[in-house]
């Protein structure tokens, strides 16, 4: 008997592969014939099958994968069907998450609807998969010029502001502000001054994602990655410790613009020096 159970089982096995297989078989057939017929919708949704049941097959069909997506995104795009639209390029990412092509795809309708931040988190995604893929350059390049203010590269070239931050700074952490956050941080110019100058903890927080990501970048490039705590947050959602662990001796920011009266920054300043900052005895 059990010899006839373990047969059983194993020929019950054998069946639902055999099963599996023509199904998979049957669906790429009709996947092929709906391309043919310029059925992009039903292609795309056999092609969801096929990957699900064989998830060997990823590497076979994906370029003819993101091809059915493209063109199904934008017939969705043209309906303005665009829950529809984000939920196939979630699919499909599910499916294939380091794709640089679906990324630079899913950035490019974001940014044509608007949101500008939210697209360049995808090229930049895509950049980093692959650093020669021109056009998620190109649109990374682009949405950047959106997000990044001018500003941020005049303050850059600034040495003798930049000077004046970094004396600044140093003679805060040789008077013994060990713990420094740097609000609003941008490029992470003064993250990097704070550690330099010998701070033993920096956290830096930024609201932007664009900027977050780009401070991520210039902080690695500096190997500073491991010293500087990252946080893309607002200042007024920095929670202790959930997000640091203890107080900080010193808060540094160089968000004095017209934001000043129009974007909140007295409200973080007044937050950290309650909430985030140690107190003078």
């Amino acid at each position: 008997m059990p010899n006839s159970n373990a047969k059983l089982h194993s020929n019950h096995r054998g069946g639902r592969e055999a099963s599996r297989r023509e199904l998979v078989s049957r669906s790429l057939q009709s996947a092929q014939h709906c391309l043919e017929n310029q059925d992009f919708g039903t292609a795309y949704a056999h092609y969801l099958l096929v990957l699900n049941l064989a998830p060997e097959l990823k590497t076979a069909v994906k370029e003819t994968f993101q091809f059915t997506l493209f063109k199904w995104a934008e017939e969705l795009d043209s309906l303005a069907r665009i829950q529809d639209l984000f939920n196939c390029y979630e699919q499909a990412l599910e499916l294939y998450p380091n794709d640089e092509v679906i990324c630079n795809s899913t950035g490019e309708h974001l940014f044509r609807m608007g949101f500008r931040d939210e697209a360049a988190g995808y090229f930049h995604k895509a950049v980093k998969l692959n650093p020669d893929f021109a056009d998620a350059k190109e649109n990374f390049y682009r949405v950047a010029n959106w997000l990044v203010e001018r500003w941020h590269f005049i303050m850059l070239n600034d040495a003798r502001r930049n000077l004046t931050y970094l004396r600044a700074i140093e003679s805060a952490v040789r008077s013994g502000s060990k713990s420094v956050l740097d609000i609003g941080t941008g490029t992470g110019i003064l993250s990097m001054f704070a550690k330099k100058a010998g701070a033993s903890f920096v956290y830096a927080c930024e609201l932007s994602k664009t900027m977050y990501e780009l401070a991520c970048d210039v902080v690695a490039a500096n190997n500073m990655e491991r010293e500087i705590k990252l946080l893309h947050l607002k200042s007024l959602d920095i929670e202790i410790p959930k997000h640091i662990p203890e107080r900080v001796s010193l808060v540094v920011t160089e968000t004095v613009d017209a934001g000043l009266f129009g974007e909140g920054i007295v409200e973080s300043l007044i937050h950290a020096w309650e909430h985030l900052l140690l107190q003078p005895k």
